[in-house]
């Protein structure tokens, strides 16, 4: 079994909120548990929070991860014009290389226009984490798209943040490849924050022990935890 741990490094809850305390509060505490437990993920930045925390995506490098591109600032890819679409993943792309290779690509929401495909390519990027397993069309495999590696998400984020009796059933019945993902700021208490139930239940501290607890749980069924771009080997 293959599994692998993505986070989508943004501002807290877009679009309900502006700030970045998932950013100052909770990717630092992220990081400590990966090193802590040896595990390498892969970190979808958009380029404004890079941008304003170089030291963090810095740290993603350093430490062994993989840092790969959430577009610029979070917009939604399907709702711009595609002249603007394309310029905003070029401005992110030009940031992030800043810190090392980037190969691997997440739209916002999950939702890369189709036209994008071949045009994250033309960046030289290789893989491609947008489908989801749980969104129409329901792609239930890996496939090659115009030359990109698509990679459907296995999970929404907040699967993570369930009571652990009712995910453990939820992953057993996941296939490899296993793609997780969650968001920094879901790391940070959200209980008072203004916004949806489904986004602030079992946030902070809950979260993050839940997080090392899915990776105990991952070991012991002898999953090979890896990045996204160890996934699928490209010649």
């Amino acid at each position: 079994m293959i599994a692998s741990i993505t986070f989508d490094v943004e501002h807290d809850c877009p679009p309900m909120l502006s700030s970045t305390r998932g950013m100052e509060e909770g990717l630092p505490r992220i990081l400590d548990l990966l090193a802590a437990r040896r595990i390498r993920a892969t970190f979808f930045s958009t380029g404004v929070m890079a941008a304003r925390y170089p030291r963090l995506a810095r740290r993603i490098v350093d430490e062994g991860h993989e840092l790969g591109c959430h577009s610029y600032n979070h917009e939604r890819l399907d709702k711009l014009p595609p002249q603007l679409a394309c310029r905003a993943v070029e401005k992110a792309t030009r940031i992030l290389r800043r810190f090392g290779e980037v190969v691997s690509f997440r739209a916002p929401n999950l939702k890369l226009p189709g036209y994008m495909v071949g045009f994250l390519r033309s960046l030289g990027y290789i893989y491609d984490s947008s489908p989801a397993r749980y969104k129409p069309p329901f792609p239930r495999r890996v496939w090659v798209e115009e030359g990109l590696v698509r990679i459907p998400a296995s999970t929404t984020s907040s699967v993570l943040r369930l009571p652990w009796k009712l995910q453990e059933r939820i992953h057993a019945r996941l296939r490899s490849p296993i793609v997780y993902f969650s968001h920094p700021w879901e790391y940070v208490d959200m209980s008072r924050a203004p916004i949806r139930w489904d986004c602030k239940f079992n946030t902070g501290r809950t979260a993050l022990s839940l997080l090392d607890r899915l990776i105990d749980y991952l070991e012991s069924r002898g999953a090979r935890i890896v990045p996204i771009r160890s996934i699928v080997k490209v010649k």
